[in-house]
């Protein structure tokens, strides 16, 4: 494609450019690989007007997921407590959003990501970077063993959020949310602190394993 020479002036116009430059972006590249300086690049502006709209890139990817909730502000709920009833506590604290009023939002994200691969990859960027990430940072996890067991976490997040909000498989999917939190929890808490099986040790070295 051939660009326009010259920068677009500073406007919505030019805010709403910025922000479908970065879901490209980040859809492409990911959160960590995503540069602003690539996104202003995308969106045809001076990087000075991506820090001027939204500030950090972090700021820019939460306004590209439009959700209603701050990770940053929400995970350290979960963390702050025992070590051992982490996993209970990162339940409640995503079953509460999700089943709040605001949740309608991350959960037509969840069901357009079922169907669409962008909007899968945004939503996998939007979990694993800006949740578990967070989550898993706050209890001092090894650096090794943090990218297997964020993805093992992410397996029961996003299964029972799957389950709960879009399959709506019953009794998940009525059940009170203290139910969900005392079975799954103990779940999630074995991946965020408990033994992983042996053949993780080794697992990035293998092929396909990362």
């Amino acid at each position: 494609m051939v660009r326009r020479s010259g920068r677009r002036p500073g406007n919505q116009d030019t805010k709403q450019a910025i922000l479908a430059a970065a879901r490209t972006v980040f859809a492409d590249r990911g959160f960590d690989k995503a540069s602003i300086r690539a996104i202003a690049t995308q969106a045809e502006v001076d990087p000075a007007l991506v820090h001027h709209y939204f500030g950090t890139k972090e700021k820019l990817f939460l306004a590209c997921m439009d959700l209603p909730i701050n990770p940053a502000e929400l995970i350290p709920q979960a963390i702050e407590g025992p070590r051992e009833s982490a996993g209970e506590r990162l339940v409640r604290l995503v079953l509460s959003v999700w089943d709040s009023p605001h949740g309608s939002v991350a959960v037509a994200m969840l069901r357009s990501a079922m169907s669409n691969e962008w909007t899968a990859r945004l939503m996998r960027e939007f979990v694993v970077t800006q949740i578990l990430r967070r989550a898993i940072a706050g209890l001092g996890i090894d650096a090794k063993e943090a990218p297997m067991r964020t993805a093992l976490v992410a397996t029961q997040i996003a299964g029972m959020a799957v389950v709960r909000y879009v399959l709506k498989v019953e009794p998940v999917a009525s059940a009170p949310a203290e139910h969900l939190v005392a079975a799954v929890g103990p779940s999630v808490q074995r991946y965020l602190t408990g033994d992983l099986p042996d053949v993780f040790a080794t697992w990035p070295d293998e092929p396909g394993g990362g």
